[in-house]
């Protein structure tokens, strides 16, 4: 009997998150309100600037949660550099959107209904990567959840929700995707962590412990394959506009044109620094950077990309 077999039924993250408040949600209802009355409109990021190289022309490149924000930025960026992309998520319509437009745009794409929280899928998910492209040189190991709340409140289950996902998935990716590498003879790992595992906030002890945690299994693997071939790096963003933060605030319903001005509202006495949400853009681009060969010296290192948000926390 294998371990995923062994462990208890996972628990169902749709009612967790649902009957959960982010800690944003209170200010972004009140930024709503003040955003509303002062006709605010939202700030816009600046987009990324598009270089149009190909760094990942020929590579094989595995992701996990890329059916949508930074994951699923992620996969059409590896694609559109030439990588042949396999990524999972649990959402199957939204996987084969992003595979389709992969593939209309002229790249190489493969999406696996796969969950994190599972053994044996994640396992799956790598063989097929490697059984369709023949190899696997890249891994952005980004799935995640968030649960926020008082610690005493978290019951056991939503506490193991959210390290079950934040980091036993990547642990469980990591192991499937590395021998995988040392056949090859070396590759990349990027995992995607957050500004909190710098400095948090209240309610978000599971989220932080989880992320901090994230760190600590980074240092450690990338010393274990540093002379094997093999670079493992944590990708540290603060808060990025996606549609899980939405969701998340339980805003989905809100007209888009309220819900961007009350999230300017709220980003205006929330977000120190540039003063803005990142964009899943500008997350993945960095991804991207680091997965690539321009850096054939860094591993184990922890890179930030908040706008200046820890520089302040600091």
């Amino acid at each position: 009997m294998t371990e995923s077999q062994t462990q208890p039924p996972s628990p169902n993250r749709r009612r967790i998150v649902g009957t959960t408040a982010l800690g944003v949600s209170a200010g972004l209802a009140a930024g709503l309100a003040a955003g509303v009355a002062l006709a605010l409109p939202p700030k816009s990021a600046p987009i990324p600037p598009q270089p149009g190289r190909r760094r990942f022309e020929g590579k094989v490149v595995a992701i996990t949660g890329a059916t949508s924000g930074i994951g699923r930025a992620a996969a059409i960026q590896f694609a559109a550099e030439g990588g042949k992309v396999a990524f999972c998520g649990r959402r199957s319509a939204l996987g084969a959107e992003v595979e389709h437009e992969i593939k209309e745009a002229g790249g190489q794409a493969l999406y696996v209904k796969a969950d994190v929280l599972v053994e044996d899928e994640v396992r799956g998910f790598i063989d097929r990567a490697v059984g369709a492209f023949g190899r696997l040189d890249v891994a952005f190991n980004n799935a995640g959840i968030t649960i926020e709340k008082p610690l005493h409140e978290y019951s056991a289950e939503e506490w193991d929700a959210v390290n079950n996902t934040n980091l036993r998935g990547v642990f469980l990716a990591m192991k499937y995707e590395i021998p995988y590498m040392l056949k090859a003879g070396g590759g990349t790992i990027v995992v995607t962590s957050s500004s909190n595992a710098i400095a948090t906030q209240a309610k978000r002890s599971a989220y932080s412990a989880g992320k901090r945690g994230l760190v600590g299994l980074v240092q450690a693997a990338a010393l274990d394959y540093a002379q094997q071939g093999i670079r493992i790096n944590t990708l540290i963003p603060g808060t990025t506009d996606t549609p899980f933060l939405r969701k998340a605030a339980g805003m989905e319903n809100v007209p888009d044109a309220v819900w961007r001005v009350g999230l300017n509202q709220w980003v205006k006495s929330n977000v120190p620094g540039i003063g803005r949400l990142a964009t899943a853009e500008e997350v993945a681009a960095l991804a991207l950077a680091l997965a690539s060969d321009e850096h054939p010296f860094m591993t184990g290192a922890q890179i930030v990309l908040d706008g200046g948000k820890t520089a302040k926390a600091g």
